[in-house]
């Protein structure tokens, strides 16, 4: 059994785009791809995890408003819209629940779509259950657009910095989350593998061929200070506990591992 958490919107699983060969020192040439995973049980459960070492040890960040182009088949960096263009996918109630908690607290100044939520709501029931944040002028409901006297950006960001609290506790957890991704498989023993890795252009399924652009794919958002694990510690150990992310910690910065570039970065031969 395979367990994922939800696309951004429905999308099929499989994608067309085919990866190209990276050219790292000491080797062929011909790996496609090529990440470094990390791999150990969980001190208190049967789970293995297997963790992609080459991005958490890479300069990724988010880049929204600083030359994010969005996730349209075309470049859109001047609707600083980022990836909430299509509305935030819930996963489960009680992320509905957690949302609609902090919905109350946002303000007019905060939120500018707050009046539109009024009077329609802000969640949409999808006819195969899923929920969803309502879309409004193309974009989720809680994104505040450009000039927006309150801040462009997401409104419980805004918010949440305005309170001093972490924009994670507020937004949908798929906000917070991306380009994180986690994945669980079950062996036929119950035996749990669970392997935590950047979200790719495939994991939007066949929609991601069309995405113009998208930001693990291309150099513009590794421009990071310091490396993913620590840029995103918060989120990390939201995602896979203390224990566990202390533990990763432990095998990313072990003075003896090389680590291996992010294929985005390596510079392809040419010819």
């Amino acid at each position: 059994m395979t367990e994922t958490l939800p696309l951004p919107h429905d999308a099929a699983r499989n994608s067309n785009a085919a990866p190209k060969p990276v050219r790292v020192a000491g080797l062929s040439g011909r790996h496609e791809d090529l990440h470094e995973m990390i791999s150990f049980e969980d001190p208190t459960e049967q789970r293995t995890w297997m963790i992609d070492a080459t991005f958490m040890r890479s300069s990724w960040k988010c880049i929204f408003g600083e030359g994010c182009q969005g996730v349209y088949d075309h470049p859109t960096p001047e609707l600083n819209q980022g990836c909430c263009s299509h509305g935030a996918h819930f996963v489960d109630e009680a992320d509905v629940a957690n949302v609609v908690k902090h919905v109350v607290r946002l303000t007019d100044e905060q939120w500018q779509m707050k009046p539109k939520a009024a009077k329609k709501g802000f969640l949409k029931k999808h006819k195969n259950g899923d929920t969803t944040t309502r879309r409004v002028d193309g974009a989720c409901i809680f994104l505040n657009r450009p000039g927006f006297e309150g801040g462009a950006g997401c409104a419980f960001h805004i918010a949440a910095m305005e309170a001093g609290e972490r924009p994670l506790d507020w937004k949908p957890n798929v906000c917070w989350q991306l380009p994180i991704r986690l994945e669980h498989h079950t062996d036929t023993s119950g035996w749990v593998t669970t392997f935590v890795r950047e979200w790719k252009r495939r994991d939007w399924g066949n929609d991601g061929d069309d995405l113009h652009w998208w930001c693990t794919d291309t150099p513009d958002a590794f421009v990071g200070r310091e490396p993913v694990y620590k840029y995103l510690r918060d989120e990390m150990i939201e995602t896979v506990g203390r224990t566990v992310y202390d533990l990763m910690v432990e095998v990313l910065e072990r003075p003896v591992a090389e680590p291996l570039p992010h294929p985005v970065l390596v510079k392809r031969k040419k010819g």
